[in-house]
């Protein structure tokens, strides 16, 4: 009974639990953990380059980036698997849909914008967080209006390809 006590003392220094996950910075105390998913040299390239983390970008751009990202995205659900998808007009729903989507989304990144929201900070996976980013209110209002206009455009290219589908694929095959 004595052994069994002491050994679950000694689990957190366990050598094998500190060969995998660990504190980052060797603080505890921070609340920010290296694991090999977050602290793997592919996971850190591919956040790096997500709009909200690439160095060099605008406000307005990133919106853009993110709004027709999401906008495109958003589409397909909507008019394949929405309640007018064996319809004829489940294409002109599915861009309603992903629209006013877009919209309440709008709305939402505009209320956090008001919000005051404190500065980025630096992790595990995202060492550098660029300096312009999302440090102002007028920085955020800037990424929410270029959300809006990339997510409704994103929206209003994947209807058009879906629309004429027949036509691409007759040129292609």
């Amino acid at each position: 009974m004595a052994q069994a006590a002491n050994k679950s003392k000694n689990l957190p220094s366990d050598p094998r639990n500190q060969q995998t996950v660990r504190a980052a910075g060797g603080n505890p105390q921070d609340g920010n953990l290296e694991t090999p998913i977050n602290s793997s040299p592919l996971v850190k390239w591919f956040i790096g380059n997500l709009p909200a983390y690439r160095p060099g970008l605008t406000p307005f751009r990133r919106g853009l980036e993110v709004g027709m990202a999401h906008g495109y995205l958003l589409f397909g659900p909507f008019d394949k698997l929405g309640p007018l998808r064996d319809s004829a007009n489940a294409n002109l729903a599915g861009l309603l849909g992903s629209v006013g989507l877009v919209i309440i989304l709008t709305a939402c990144l505009s209320l956090y914008a008001n919000s005051n929201p404190a500065p980025a900070l630096a992790s595990v996976t995202v060492t550098k967080v660029p300096g312009d980013a999302f440090n102002s209110k007028e920085s955020w209002n800037n990424f929410t209006s270029a959300f809006l206009i990339g997510g409704i455009g994103g929206a209003v290219v994947a209807f058009f390809l879906t629309l004429n589908s027949g036509i691409i694929q007759g040129l292609i095959g």
